[in-house]
């Protein structure tokens, strides 16, 4: 469990969070635990209940972030309006220091389909995800994040490799990037990329956030293996190798924890940050600046 003060709320700051999610909502309302941010799924608080007055509660206290899972800023159709006015209002109402979405599409024709779906790396998929970046930021009235996804299929037709249209999309757009490290290492092993050359190939001043998580395996028929990114263990050490490489490319960036199933306990969760943090004040230590955790 961490031991640092709790802050108070205010800007995310380039430590280590966790993702805060219904089972801990109590837990974190009632025993405040020394961890330096939370980060909350938009689309969890956009009705009104219980849970928007929990984390209003919790927000007195802490920095939050702000994680979308449902713009789908690759549909050809646009942003749904409707939808970007609801997360609007959440925006507006606890005032989060970073906002995120991921570089996927989940709408079509009106209905929204139950995952973050891959696109195809091309011109045309570029201008529409730069378009309804836009959008959004305009709607929103300040920078988002776009997060990298982890993928298990590529489009034959694709031209443009994945990290350079995603550092396309922050250079036409001004958005920054969440750099998910373990959706990095899911889709190398699956694709047969090089993890740091992608790492590499993020501009290292548009990154803002970086997530870790865990992921599991699936052997298929053929006996190949995937790797699936479902948050549902701890972080692996390679991914954590990866996290490394990636605060010497970046410098220090807030850092979060996901774990989405499986939730374990709080203690848990804690205790996979503090080797974020870890890592995170021997970075700092590494190039003279001690409040680098």
């Amino acid at each position: 469990m961490m031991t640092s003060p709790k802050p108070s709320s205010g800007p995310v700051p380039a430590s280590a969070g966790i993702g805060l999610r219904f089972p801990h909502h109590r837990a974190v309302a009632e025993t405040a635990p020394a961890i330096a941010w939370l980060e909350v799924h938009t689309e969890n608080y956009v009705g009104g209940g219980p849970s928007v007055s929990t984390l209003e509660a919790i927000r007195r206290d802490y920095p939050i972030s702000c994680h979308g899972v449902g713009l789908s800023l690759g549909s050809a159709e646009g942003i749904e309006k409707r939808h970007l006015a609801r997360i609007g209002d959440v925006i507006e109402r606890f005032e989060p220091g970073l906002v995120s979405e991921h570089l996927s599409w989940s709408v079509s024709g009106g209905t929204y389909l139950a995952d973050l779906l891959p696109l195809p790396m091309t011109e045309e998929a570029l201008d529409i995800v730069c378009r309804n970046v836009e959008t959004v930021q305009d709607r929103l009235k300040r920078r988002i994040l776009v997060e990298n996804p982890s993928s298990y299929l590529r489009y034959r037709h694709s031209t443009i490799p994945e990290a350079e249209f995603i550092a396309a999309v922050a250079g036409r757009t001004g958005c920054g990037i969440l750099c998910d490290v373990n959706n990095i290492y899911v889709s190398a092993h699956n694709h047969g990329w090089d993890a740091r050359a992608y790492l590499a190939a993020l501009p290292a001043e548009a990154v803002g956030e970086i997530h870790l998580a865990g992921h599991s395996a699936r052997r298929l028929e053929n006996g190949r293996t995937i790797l699936i990114d479902d948050h549902g263990s701890r972080v692996i050490p390679e991914v954590w190798a990866l996290y490394e490489a990636a605060l010497q490319r970046f410098g220090p960036v807030p850092s979060l924890i996901e774990w989405d199933t499986n939730v374990p306990a709080l203690d848990v969760l804690l205790d996979e940050a503090a080797g974020a943090a870890a890592r995170l004040t021997a970075f700092g230590k590494e190039n003279g600046n001690a409040d680098a955790a």
